[in-house]
């Protein structure tokens, strides 16, 4: 059974830091590209950042270009969203999601086959 479990979520202050992770198991976590998708209350969700299966191609949301940073580590099955200059419109539940197809950088949620549950991340002014 896959599992895609995100972790360090919380509240910060605008203009500080976060690093989120998700841990997959269940499935060849090198075969699949990883990415990062958020949704704000009373909005769809909206793509984040992408990282191919080695790691070689990464893509961003534009909202996120220059402050997010997307990294996984295929020895520990997990993949990282560090996100600086944080600022209250970043507030949303952050969710990682798997894909295994021959998408280089898959930016659409109906890409991926498999997401995680979310964790809260809370961006006060």
């Amino acid at each position: 059974q896959v599992q895609l479990v995100e972790s360090g979520g919380g509240l910060v202050q605008a203009g500080g830091s976060l690093r989120l992770s998700c841990a997959a198991s269940g499935l060849t976590f090198s075969r699949y590209n990883m990415g990062w998708f958020r949704q704000a209350p009373g909005k769809e969700r909206e793509f984040v950042a992408v990282i191919s299966r080695v790691g070689s191609l990464l893509s961003y949301g534009d909202s996120v270009k220059g402050r997010f940073t997307i990294s996984r580590d295929n020895a520990k099955n997990t993949v990282y969203l560090e996100m600086n200059s944080l600022k209250p419109e970043d507030t949303a539940v952050y969710y990682c999601a798997a894909d295994q197809s021959p998408l280089v950088v898959p930016r659409e949620e109906s890409d991926y086959d498999y997401w995680g549950q979310g964790t809260q991340v809370t961006v006060s002014p």
